[in-house]
């Protein structure tokens, strides 16, 4: 096709041109931009421009003169830096482009005189010299600026030189354009020598123009400054500088910018994965710049400001802490456009080429050569931009997770009820990697309109006026995909909102699995979770079969937009040769690109502003009202903690009042005791004191640091030395005390490991009274000014309880503010001030007489307590009993207590939380055959293979019905090729949504088979799972790992085979055409396949220690969350960020370094296919025309110019499907978990009404947790008779609880057996035990739901069942009292109810489950007095025919048992009825004792 005169016109007039009137305005447009005249002149003007801007400000400084001495601050006049104050680096980031400048600025010089003896026409002459000559002038001016720069030290270049080379980068882009068109279409032979040789030297500085604009961009001008401190250099030394010091720093932080061009940087760690499995110290630390303490900081600078009322602050917040990374993000993306045409453009020159005989060999090794530069920096800029928009997103995360937990961590208490853990869990795990995926596909929203655009006008270069038919095609595609794209928008939403409630389930579940064991509901509970992924399936079923609609057409798009292409060029007379089609076609393969990604990056894009809208709700919601309490540190005045007209709400708003105190008052150094009834309001007062209520009025003053110790335990998962540290450095004489106040020796004797024994999650394996005393001592620790103790006493023995108030609050505290909220009256003898509680009011305060005389709320908790001590002082006739038992009394049943040594086999590990499990190698074949076949075994491999391979063959079929038609040895016939040509499309299109939709529904059904056996296998695994297991490990492979099961895999997995059928039908047409290919293709394949072995070493390392290291950090969130109330009273809120900032960087290293590793491999497989597309090239343009049809020249280039793409891809994909194989390998690790006994076994069911009589008999019982650790339970051997009440007393962790779980085989006897009404409970299923059971345990769970749901859960009883047992449990008032009833919300975990409710409310439970045999662990130890005598009486009377067997602390509650079992470390040491062991020395005795003497 002739080319437009313009292209070569020397002049600058456009009238002398030829524009038809239909398009004269694009002509115009393409004469400015691309005329080699108006193309000088306005680079010229832009030179001239630059130096006018420099000269303007030169005269400024040189004129300005300060006046007075008062002006020398002024920043014009001062010196930027002074010299002496400053160390400076000039890096090479200096040196390069300057020495590049210099050498283009001699080049312009020798052209300026060239021009001049070379040029024949005196205009073009003028026009040259002006433009060569501002071309020398300037780059002489840039080199000048930037020797500048180095004298003053600037790190910045100027803001006019950055436009500058932002301007010259899009202007040579112009100039090498029309030049590669000049060069190819025209020849080099009949062009004006200077405009050859501009040509030439426009296309060799291209580099250089996109390297300056990187520069421009990135703005550092190479020149690193360290100011010199007038201080101690070492606590002044810059944290990047300190870091810059770390042994194990990323190669990154120090690469020359050639090795960060092309991953150079990354070969001491393949190296190192090459040669032995990476380990998690071989990884190096992350470079200074991308380090989660850097992002946080960033995020919070750039955070709108209140007065700016931003609806999506965290949007804007991003936008603004990386608008310089998208803008060159999208720099690389223009470049990857921009030569991304070449290939297409040469095909027409390569087939003409072939067809003239006698072509200059030179002019073929040119085109060559072109090809070979064009496809070169298309490799470069793809791989960097894909580098730097990972890089992007992971920044991007990082700031995210920094800044969502210090969120969590400012959270009010309704807001955190309000999103609940799982959620909370989400936003890091998905909502952030949502964003994070996002940025890969950002660019395409824009690039894909001009990307297309640019496709449209070479095509009507070629075809004229048909391109508008290619256009009405990919408009009607664009209008399809942006149709779809609000429909997946919606089932994005809604996958989200159902893994939402999925995960918050889970989370609830996870949370509580003892006492749903206990329960036996792990079948409502699995049902819940499975309701809520069969709606989170639908929706992810409807996206996936939508999603695989659209890359249906999306991938037949091309054959139909050339089959409307091509019939329209035929209609309107167009010939139609093999290098017209070809170069069209190449052209519309481009489009495949940007066509199929737009509906990728559109689902991208809206699924991450869904995710920012979640995150936006989340950021914005309510926090702490810091101002709400007054704290002064240093406190000079005598009032330790102040109140006055207070009143306060847990509800933000402050519609509902929980708390009104009109005035308190406590003195330093003063003890002050809070009772009152259950519900009253004494946490609440606390935590007022606190400020995590709502204030909505009044003054609260806090003078001195405050510590707080919750009612429920919160323990981390670390060694109880660590635990009780809480991050101070050891003082261990200060240690030790601490340890001993807190009644911890005996404890931590028992132990193996001491106190570097390591602490399960949420204290698993320790006894209430024991995470009571641990989180105790961490208070004692922090030497803190005021104290908050919240019910200490209620999880502890009565002789451990005393030592604790006499040694501990009397005695360590006795100088400190201590407010105790207590229901043991017995210590308020000896407290300074009482407050007593009724309705959220403090209706009662003054010392223990004054109040006992006025009656009225306390004489009634006072005379309860002394009912309950009156029956201890009955029945204990011996009045003064002490110490052990000598011997066993001849009435006491015998008893097995014979103590034998600590033998070897009892010695377990301190290590409770083993490390994760991780594969090393490969990823083992049975990971994919059991992925490939788990839903429909081999066939359903085979007919997705079968579909692909139809498809690939229909393709290729139109592609050689395009070659054979085109050929000059046949008469085209119109109608027939575009019929046949049609016919093909349709087939190739029907059968690519075919094999679309099998591949989607084969992947879906895989995934919930996996999900369905995953957590089949959970809700069988035995407790010790749990123990062992931290729920972050649990909670990633549902959430991440589950997420790449359900959408990424199979779509990778499909699109592998699509890749690998194409790769096979490129290397089958290009050695049909050249069989000397066929030597290329052996090495290029064993060189693939060398790389992809030395990156996969690496790379599954790298994926799997990733998927490790993202676990703790989800970990640490869900484990603050629990914990905030006890992080923020003691304001550790900075040390816990510090931690999660480490943890961030832990797994953000993996990252960073993974992503290197593939780009590393990608962009050298992308080369070798270059160098192997250019080799091939040359043989065929060099081989005889007689041999080497040019038709086929322009099939096998057109296939050949996608191979290093489509060869990269096929190799990167197996590797990214061997990645995310990973996830695969780590849900079968939790599908095969060891699980406990059979919930039903068939042939041993027990009588429908058993147990009828409740007899227990215990035979030589053993118990240990795990068999790597000592016995908790050695050898105990007791019977009960049916009806009996039985009180079961001890030490704290001396293994009553214990007892109790083994008897529910929570934990299986290791040696033993017991026997209920004649039945090994061994041979009975789990459910069928459990279930005969009731259970009050020692930890008070709620669900998260509504009281029915809780009381009721399996809706087997009727309302009137439910009041009448809420009636008996004392909470039917409270309940009736609420607008909703049974249906009053409960939230996760139970917090909107306190802590005796939540007892009350599993004393329902049990009332209305009625068991013959009921267990109560310490089941009324958060109530007082009189609601716990009252509650004795209604258990006396409701359970009369019942064997109870009762854990508890309070001697009262077993004194009217029948029998009392005494357990003291493991052994059963004493075992009848209470006033016999009275009668003679007993353990028992001495409890007793201690009790009746508490007050003293």
């Amino acid at each position: 096709m002739p080319s437009p005169s313009w292209l070569t016109s020397l002049t600058c007039s456009s009238s002398s041109m030829e524009f038809s009137s239909s398009s004269q305005l694009l002509h115009w447009f393409s004469f400015i931009l691309l005329s080699p005249c108006p193309q000088r002149v306005l680079f010229s003007s832009v030179d001239l421009f630059f130096l006018l801007i420099l000269l303007v400000f030169s005269l400024r400084k040189f004129c300005y003169r300060p006046t007075s001495s008062a002006d020398t601050s002024s920043s014009i006049a001062r010196p930027l830096l002074f010299e002496k104050d400053l160390n400076h680096k000039v890096t090479s980031f200096f040196h390069f482009p300057l020495f590049l400048i210099i050498l283009l600025a001699i080049a312009y010089v020798v052209l300026s005189v060239l021009t001049f003896t070379h040029t024949s026409q005196t205009s073009w002459k003028l026009i040259e010299a002006l433009f060569r000559g501002s071309q020398a002038i300037t780059n002489v001016v840039v080199v000048l600026v930037m020797v500048k720069e180095k004298k003053v030290k600037d790190t910045k270049h100027p803001l006019s030189l950055r436009i500058y080379w932002a301007a010259n980068f899009v202007i040579s882009c112009l100039f090498v354009a029309s030049a590669i068109y000049r060069l190819a279409n025209i020849g080099a032979a009949n062009l004006e020598f200077n405009l050859k040789i501009d040509d030439i030297l426009s296309i060799v500085s291209l580099p250089l123009a996109v390297y300056l604009s990187i520069v421009a961009v990135k703005g550092s001008s190479g020149i690193h400054v360290v100011k010199r401190p007038d201080f101690d250099s070492r606590s002044a030394e810059p944290l990047c500088q300190r870091l810059l010091t770390e042994e194990n720093l990323s190669p990154y932080a120090y690469a020359s910018l050639f090795s960060k061009m092309v991953w150079l940087w990354m070969n001491p760690l393949l190296q190192k994965g090459y040669k032995s499995p990476l380990k998690l110290d071989d990884v190096p630390s992350l470079p200074p710049e991308f380090r989660a303490e850097k992002m946080s900081e960033l995020f919070a600078t750039n955070w709108p400001k209140p007065e700016e009322s931003c609806k999506h602050p965290v949007g804007i917040t991003l936008v603004r802490c990386f608008w310089k990374q998208v803008v060159f993000t999208g720099g690389l993306a223009v470049i990857r456009l921009a030569v991304s045409f070449v290939g297409p453009v040469l095909i027409q020159k390569f087939v003409d080429y072939t067809s003239l005989k006698g072509s200059p060999a030179s002019h073929g090794l040119g085109l060559v050569l072109i090809l070979l530069l064009a496809k070169s920096v298309e490799v470069l800029s793809t791989h960097q931009f894909n580098f730097h928009s990972q890089k992007l997103g992971m920044l991007i995360r990082s700031s995210l997770i920094t800044s969502l937990y210090k969120k969590g961590l400012r959270l009010s208490s309704s807001a955190r009820q309000a999103h609940g853990a799982g959620q909370i869990v989400n936003y890091m795990a998905v909502d952030a990697q949502q964003l994070t995926d996002m940025m890969s596909q950002l660019h395409c929203i824009w690039l894909t309109p001009l990307q297309i655009a640019a496709a449209l006008v070479l095509i009507y270069c070629y075809l004229g006026l048909s391109t508008f038919a290619a256009m009405l095609g990919t408009i009607a595609m664009f209008a399809y995909v942006l149709l779809g794209s609000k429909r997946n928008n919606t089932f994005s939403y809604s996958i989200m909102v159902n893994r939402d409630s999925r995960m918050k389930a889970m989370t609830n579940m996870l949370n509580n699995v003892r006492v749903i064991k206990f329960q036996a509901w792990e079948e409502h509970f699995g049902s819940k979770i499975r309701n809520f992924r069969e709606l989170e399936y639908h929706w992810i079923g409807k996206f996936m079969y939508a999603f695989a609609t659209n890359i249906g057409v999306l991938w037949v798009s091309p054959t139909m937009i050339a089959v409307l292409t091509f019939g329209a060029a035929i209609l309107l007379g167009f010939h139609l040769d093999a290098g017209t089609v070809f170069t069209v076609m190449s052209v519309i393969k481009i489009l495949q690109e940007p066509v199929r990604m737009f509906p990728q990056a559109l689902v991208s894009i809206s699924q991450a502003i869904v995710s920012l809208g979640r995150l936006d709700e989340y950021i914005k919601s309510g926090e702490l009202d810091e101002s709400s309490v007054e704290r002064v540190e240093d406190n000079n005045s005598n009032v330790a903690v102040e109140i006055k007209e207070g009143s306060f709400s847990w509800d933000d708003e402050g519609e509902k009042v929980a708390l009104e105190v009109s005035e308190l008052e406590i003195k330093n150094g003063a003890l002050a005791a809070v009772v009152g009834t259950v519900g009253s309001g004494k946490s609440s007062l606390l935590a007022s004191v606190l400020g995590e209520m709502h204030k909505i009025s009044g003054q609260v003053r806090v003078g001195g640091k405050t510590a707080y110790v919750a009612q429920t335990a919160w323990i981390r998962n670390a060694t109880i030395e660590e635990n009780i540290l809480f991050e101070l450095p050891m003082d261990r004489e200060k240690y030790r005390e601490t340890i001993r106040v807190c009644c911890l020796e005996k404890d931590l004797e028992m132990l193996e490991h001491g106190d570097q024994t390591e602490i399960g999650e949420r204290g698993i394996n320790l006894s209430g009274g024991q995470k009571q005393r641990v989180q105790l001592a961490r208070a004692v620790y922090q030497d803190c000014d005021i104290y908050l103790l919240d019910d200490i006493f209620s999880a502890v023995d009565a002789q451990t309880g005393t030592f604790i108030f006499k040694e501990c609050v009397m005695g360590a505290l006795k100088d400190k503010a201590i407010i105790l909220v207590t229901h043991q009256v017995d210590f308020l003898h000896n407290v300074d001030l009482i407050a007593v509680m009724r309705d959220g009011k403090i209706v009662q305060r003054g010392k223990y007489k004054e109040l006992l005389e006025s009656g009225l709320d306390f004489g009634a908790l006072v005379a309860a307590h002394e009912a309950s001590m009156e029956l201890v002082e009955r029945t204990d006739t011996s009045g003064c009993a002490s110490g052990p038992p000598s011997k066993q009394g001849e009435s006491s049943e015998k008893i097995n207590s014979q103590e034998e040594d600590k033998s070897d086999s009892d010695k377990g590990t301190s290590k409770l939380i083993e490390d994760e499990e991780k594969e090393t190698g490969r990823v083992n074949f049975q990971v994919y055959k059991q992925y490939c076949t788990e839903a429909y075994g081999w066939w359903g491999v085979a007919v997705v293979l079968l579909m692909t391979l139809i498809w690939t063959a229909a393709m290729m079929a139109g592609d050689y019905w395009l070659a054979f038609e085109t050929s000059k040895d046949r008469s085209f016939n119109p109608t027939l090729f575009i019929g046949v040509y049609a016919g093909i499309g349709v087939i190739s299109c029907i059968m690519v949504i075919i094999r679309s939709y099998v591949v989607t529904h084969w992947g879906l059904k895989t995934a919930q088979s996996f999900f369905t056996g995953m957590l089949q296998s959970i809700l069988h695994a035995p407790m010790s799972f749990f123990d062992t297991t931290p729920s972050g490990r649990i909670l990633s492979r549902m959430s991440a790992d589950q997420l790449f099961i359900d959408i990424v895999i199979p779509m990778f997995i499909g699109m592998v085979m699509m890749t690998y059928l194409s790769l096979l039908s490129i290397f089958f047409v290009t050695c049909q055409n050249a069989w000397e290919i066929v030597f290329l293709i052996l090495p290029l394949i064993w060189l693939n396949n060398w790389y992809r072995k030395y990156y996969l070493a690496s790379s599954r390392e790298l994926t799997r220690l990733d998927s490790i290291a993202k676990a703790p950090v989800i970990h640490q969130f869900s484990e603050t969350i629990s914990g905030v109330m006890t992080i923020r009273g003691f304001r550790k809120q900075g040390a816990f960020c510090e931690e999660n900032i480490n943890r961030v960087n832990a797994n953000l290293r993996m990252e960073f370094h993974n992503n290197g590793s593939y780009e590393w491999l990608a962009f050298r497989l992308d080369l070798l296919g270059v160098v192997f597309l250019c080799i091939a090239t040359m043989l065929m343009i060099f081989l005889p025309s007689a041999i080497m049809k040019p038709e086929y020249v322009g099939l096998s280039l057109s296939y050949g110019l996608t191979l290093s793409g489509v060869m990269a891809i096929s190799v990167t994909l197996t590797c990214q499907v061997e990645n995310k194989m990973v996830s695969v390998e780590r849900i079968k690790q939790f599908s095969n978990i060891t699980p406990e006994s059979p919930w039903r076994i068939p042939d041993g069911l027990p009588p429908h009404n058993w147990p009828t009589h409740g007899c227990i008999k215990l035979q030589d019982l053993q118990v240990r947790y795990r068999p790597n650790t000592p016995l908790i339970l050695k050898g105990i051997t007791l019977s009960i008779q049916g009806g009996e009440k039985i009180g079961i007393v001890g030490r704290t962790g001396s293994g009553k609880s214990t007892l109790v779980q083994v008897l529910f085989r929570l934990v299986e006897p290791s040696y033993g057996k017991i026997v209920i009404d004649g039945i090994n409970i061994c041979t009975l299923g789990l459910h069928d035990l459990r279930s005969r059971f009731g259970i009050i345990p020692q930890e008070p769970v709620l669900f998260e739901g509504t009281v029915r749901s809780n009381i009721d859960p399996n809706e087997l009883y009727s309302d009137e069942e439910i009041w009448k047992s809420l009636e008996r449990c004392q909470l039917k008032d409270v309940v009736a009292a609420k607008t909703e009833k049974l249906d009053a919300s409960v939230v996760d975990g139970g917090d909107n109810w306190s802590v005796g409710q939540r007892q009350l409310l599993c004393l329902g439970r049990v009332m209305l489950k009625r068991s013959q045999i009921l267990f109560m662990d310490e089941a009324t130890a958060s109530v007082d007095s009189q609601t716990d005598a009252v509650i004795q009486k209604i258990i006396r009377e409701d359970f009369k025919k019942c064997t109870i067997l009762s854990v508890a602390h309070r001697i009262p509650t077993v004194m009217d048992c029948d029998r009392v079992l005494v357990i003291d470390a493991g052994y059963a040491k004493e075992f009848d009825r209470p006033e016999r062991l009275l009668e003679r020395p007993s353990l028992f005795g001495a409890l007793v004792q201690e009790y009746s003497n508490r007050s003293c």
